[in-house]
């Protein structure tokens, strides 16, 4: 028979008591199986761990060696056990998140300080990654959730929309529709264009190409760029101009101005998605809090 965790709770309860009868008695057991036990570990060990005798209960030099290494493993076992209950509660453990840019302007940060507040334990793990980015990454569970700009997900990842804002002429602060109230965005086919990545985010590129249409010209993309703060930095430069989210507006990037469309209801929706056949309780916790 090998070494069991019952063997060792024996074994330094008496080591303990040095007495078999007041170690039952904390073991809640009579002292025949208690003997049983002790004898089951040394035949485990291959070494005596007790002297039996008339004065009483006492370690050999092979007890007083092993005592200090059961008492960790034991201490091992009940950390193990706390943590395994907290992390199955979704108290504890690592939550590793994905978030587009703009998620930085449409509340994630004070999401995140009202969640962790409530679970200390828990580690939270940030990524700034593209739509498609994450996507790839739940699929491969590099990521635990994911804050995306598409509901265009494969099985078996599940998503639910969180947030929805209009989408803004984003300007730099020269140019002459800058003073105006509201943009229409036919006065902007004349301008180079920035747009976020055709490649880091097909539907907003493709949405924006078909608004443009709609207002019958067809944009002039000079520059695109993986993040939409950049967006906003190259067109505060004076290098063209943008249609952007509106939580965008308060990035606080010098030089760019943000003026609504007029005529125009292209929405920037955000969703939240994670992976529906992977088991995580924090995770859970978390989509909850946001609903």
């Amino acid at each position: 028979m090998g070494m069991e965790f019952r063997h060792l709770r024996c074994f330094v309860v008496l080591a303990e008591e040095l007495h078999f009868g007041r170690a039952a008695n904390r073991l809640a057991m009579s002292q025949p199986p208690l003997s049983v036990n002790i004898r089951q570990l040394e035949d485990a060990v291959g070494a005596r761990l007790l002297e039996r005798n008339s004065k009483g209960v006492s370690l050999t030099a092979a007890g007083l060696a092993f005592r200090p290494q059961a008492q960790a493993l034991l201490s091992k076992a009940e950390e193990a056990k706390a943590l395994a209950k907290e992390v199955g509660a979704g108290a504890a453990g690592h939550l590793r998140i994905g978030f587009v840019g703009s998620m930085l302007f449409r509340g994630l940060p004070t999401m995140l300080q009202r969640f962790q507040a409530s679970h200390e334990r828990l580690e939270l793990v940030l990524h700034e990654l593209n739509s498609q980015e994450q996507i790839d990454a739940l699929i491969r569970e590099d990521l635990d959730l994911a804050f995306i700009h598409t509901d265009r997900v494969p099985a078996p990842l599940t998503c639910a929309q969180i947030d929805v804002e209009r989408f803004v002429a984003c300007l730099p602060e020269q140019h002459p529709a800058a003073r105006r109230r509201t943009v229409r965005l036919d006065a902007l086919a004349d301008d180079a264009f920035v747009l976020f990545s055709r490649s880091s985010s097909p539907d907003y590129y493709a949405r924006i190409i078909d608004m443009c249409h709609e207002a019958g010209f067809y944009p002039r993309v000079r520059h695109e760029v993986r993040h939409w703060l950049s967006v906003v930095a190259v067109v505060a430069q004076g290098m063209g101009v943008s249609v952007v989210p509106a939580p965008l507006a308060r990035s606080g990037i010098r030089g760019a101005v943000f003026r609504p469309l007029a005529g125009v209801q292209l929405e920037s929706k955000v969703f939240v998605s994670w992976h529906g056949d992977v088991d995580h309780p924090a995770r859970d916790r978390f989509v909850k809090s946001l609903r």
